[in-house]
């Protein structure tokens, strides 16, 4: 049997957990009460797992040294071909390591994870390769996926593909630096602080995050389901927008998507701007580390569009401040009780558990003093605020993210998209190695200002590079309204097509 009946000292010891006194005739009474349940537990796990069928060969691949991996963006190298036809036939893709590819190995940039070989595809991939599309491997990212820098996997750094030494932003780093030096026509990143638009900023490419739910999160290891995204990472346009078309829609399984509204994207990238009302809102670019050569790069692309016939004016979003404060609760508080206190999952929703995950990734516990700092820190404030405060924190951060929800919906009743900063920086020097614990946490965090608020807000928002500053790129963030990609796309490919941005 796989559950086995507490001990009588067990049964204390869980007891004492939840505050609970018992009696030596108590704990005899329960645990003849518990026998009946713990043998339901038993014919659960007797059953086989109703997991979904692996359709494309493959074999695990390597992990790349030396020159094939000069910037530390692999982390296992394999070819997985998919259907004769499709949309993506003749393209390459790269998918960040916390999505599955059963039989391939994946980490998501965490020294306790190494070794975890998964035994499903998740949704995205049976897509990709139902498409066409050829999958070369996985890229790394940062340790579970908690840094907006490239300096926390467990392997060493990622360096950014236009400077070694710098940041390649996070924390699906090693998916833009691939595209970015194509070695991938195009890569999956996932975004629950901004972690497809960040790291697409520091390497100049373009990063969709769509609306929250189009895209299908099954099958790739969760941060907090609230804020869980996953989508493309391109060179241009067109090409994010033909993936975001194999991708989105629902699949069934995923209980972020509700109401999901599809449209052919790589069908709607023509018409122009003109006419379109674009905001700038004064607030992104009023972050405190704001550096000037961002802002006004990113003014002069705003100046551009309005060049190519929108009507660009400034709108004030003050609560847009206010978003990294209301992230944090739900952030924090979810990823400790999903990722790592719920074995990656949690509970309490429909969903497609892979369960070999769940049983891998629960030994971090034995192994806690290896997690990055930036984990180190989640958890200890997750737990602390759990076991001190309750979760009425972040029940009142989601309550008033519903004004925050509102403030920008008041403003794109007015505005078809509001524009910004990706991040109001660029990729900065990477932590040297031993480096304090505090400017490691702070290199990891000091540029999702602009990013996270619309990871809780669940409005599409994509990172468009717009210009180069002391040999780095410059990213314009553009939100549009809920479903609304084919605006935000349609604006992008004008720009896009109105010069290279690296010139700008």
């Amino acid at each position: 049997m796989a559950v086995q009946l507490p001990t009588p000292s067990q049964l204390l010891d869980i007891a004492d957990d939840i505050g609970l006194d018992l009696t030596d005739a108590d704990v005899t009474s329960f645990l003849g009460l518990l026998g009946p349940n713990i043998a339901a537990y038993n014919v659960v796990d007797s059953m086989a797992d109703n997991l979904p069928a692996v359709r494309y060969p493959r074999t695990p691949g390597y992990r790349p040294t030396g020159d094939e991996n000069a910037y530390n963006a692999w982390y296992v190298k394999t070819t997985v071909h998919g259907a004769a036809e499709g949309k993506l036939k003749g393209k390459t893709i790269v998918l960040k390591d916390n999505i599955m590819l059963a039989g391939v190995p994946m980490m998501n940039g965490a020294a306790t994870m190494e070794g975890y070989i998964p035994d499903i595809d998740a949704t995205v991939v049976h897509r990709i390769l139902d498409a066409g599309g050829k999958i070369l491997g996985k890229a790394h990212c940062e340790y579970f996926c908690l840094s907006g820098g490239s300096h926390t996997n467990a392997t060493g750094p990622v360096h950014n593909p236009h400077k070694r030494g710098y940041s390649a932003g996070g924390s699906s780093s090693g998916s833009a630096v691939l595209v970015a030096r194509g070695e991938a026509d195009m890569a999956l990143g996932g975004d629950q602080g901004g972690s497809i638009r960040m790291p697409a900023s520091f390497c100049g490419i373009y990063g969709m995050k769509a609306t929250h739910g189009l895209v299908p999160y099954t099958g790739i290891m969760p941060i907090e389901i609230y804020i869980d995204h996953t989508g493309p990472m391109t060179r241009t346009v067109a090409e994010n927008a033909l993936l975001l078309e194999v991708l989105a829609g629902p699949d069934g399984y995923d209980p972020r998507q509700y109401d999901v509204k599809v449209h052919p994207y790589a069908s709607m990238l023509e018409g122009g701007v003109a006419g379109m009302k674009i905001g700038i809102v004064i607030e992104g670019f009023a972050q405190p580390n704001a550096e000037a050569d961002v802002n006004a790069k990113v003014r002069a692309a705003a100046a551009q569009l309005k060049k190519l016939g929108a009507v660009v004016s400034e709108v004030s979003i003050p609560m847009h401040l206010l978003g990294p404060a209301l992230w944090t609760p739900i952030g924090v508080e979810g990823l400790t009780q999903t990722m790592m206190h719920g074995d990656g999952y949690g509970v309490s929703r429909p969903d497609l558990y892979v369960t070999s995950l769940m049983d891998f990734h629960r030994n971090w516990r034995g192994r806690a003093n290896e997690l990055s700092e930036t984990t180190k820190l989640f958890t200890l404030l997750g737990t602390y605020i759990r076991k001190y405060h309750g979760s009425r924190y972040y029940g009142k951060a989601m309550n008033v993210t519903r004004l925050l929800t509102a403030a920008y919906d008041h403003a794109l009743a007015q505005y078809d998209l509001l524009l910004m900063p990706t991040t109001p920086i660029k990729a900065h020097e990477l932590p040297p190695p031993n480096a304090p614990r505090e400017l490691v946490v702070e290199r990891a965090l000091n540029m999702i200002s602009n990013t996270a608020p619309f990871d809780i807000t669940h409005h599409p928002a994509m990172a468009i590079p717009c210009g180069m500053s002391d040999g780095l790129p410059v990213s314009m963030m553009l939100v549009g309204k809920h479903w609304d990609e084919p605006t935000i796309y349609r604006a992008a490919y004008a720009f896009e097509q109105a010069g290279e941005w690296a010139m700008m």
